[in-house]
This record gives structure tokens, C-alpha cells and sequence, in this order.
């Protein structure tokens, strides 16, 4: 399968990772030069409890904080469905990213690099998986 620019999309990778935008609670920049999107929210196809998500959340922040990076509360939604979940933006590298990620049982994590929107899983399959432009997804 292939996304408009021809990129090759990874098999098997949720369609939904590539509907996503995201809204940074009013926050309008600057925006570093590259930074990770992630949530610590059930991962794709996983139902945890209101509780379980929300303190999976408290833990994934106070462990940005204790990272000292720049962080930045990020809600990602799906225009067509509805669905919403918060995450953190963070000055992190995409290896980071990556690692947190996995260490916070997600399926994939969204990494920004001079305004353009990559997605990757967060194992063995890791690879920058072209997006789009960050701004066009964000909502302001």
C-alpha cells in the first residue's frame, strides 16, 4: 500500500496512524527542531480502564520531567471518528522515542523532524514512515 507521495506504508500498520492530528492545548510554538509525539494511553486494539490510562499517563510525564526536555501536552484525534487520546510532545530522539514508547506498551509513536510527521512502530520494525507536514495537522 502506498500513501500519495509513494512511500510505502508498512504492512500491517493501523491506517488510523496516518488519519491522526493533534491539538497542542494552545500552545503555538516554537516547536523544536525534532521532538516525539507519544501516548501512554491502551495501545491500538486495547481497552484499560479510565484509571489505568490516566495513571499510565502521570507515569509517562513525570518520567519526560525527569528527562529535564521540553515537553508540551499533545492531544492526538481522528477528524473522522472522534477518538482522542492525550499524549506528550518531547524533545527526544527517534531511538528515545522509540524505546519510551515500548517501555510504555505502545504500538507505534509519532516522531516530528523539521516539520514533517513521521510514524513508527516502536519494536523491532522501527522505521520512520512518512506522514505529512506537521502543521497541516495541527489544530490552531
Amino acid at each position: 500500500m502506498n500513501i500519495p507521495d509513494g512511500t510505502a506504508i508498512i504492512v500491517g500498520m493501523n491506517p488510523e496512524y496516518f488519519q491522526t492530528h493533534f491539538d497542542p492545548a494552545g500552545y503555538e510554538g516554537p516547536w523544536p527542531q525534532q521532538f516525539a509525539i507519544i501516548t501512554a494511553y491502551a495501545t491500538t486494539g486495547e481497552q484499560w480502564s479510565l484509571e489505568a490510562n490516566q495513571k499510565a499517563d502521570l507515569e509517562l510525564k513525570a518520567e519526560l520531567l525527569r528527562r529535564g526536555v521540553w515537553i508540551q501536552r499533545m492531544k492526538g484525534f481522528s477528524p473522522q471518528t472522534g477518538h482522542s487520546e492525550p499524549g506528550w510532545a518531547a524533545e527526544l530522539t527517534f531511538s528515545e522515542a522509540c524505546d519510551l514508547g515500548l517501555s510504555f506498551l505502545q504500538d507505534a509513536v509519532y516522531f516530528v523532524r523539521s516539520d514533517v510527521l513521521f510514524v513508527s512502530y516502536c519494536d523491532s520494525r522501527r522505521w520512520e514512515v512518512l506522514v505529512g507536514p506537521f502543521c497541516e495537522r495541527l489544530r490552531t
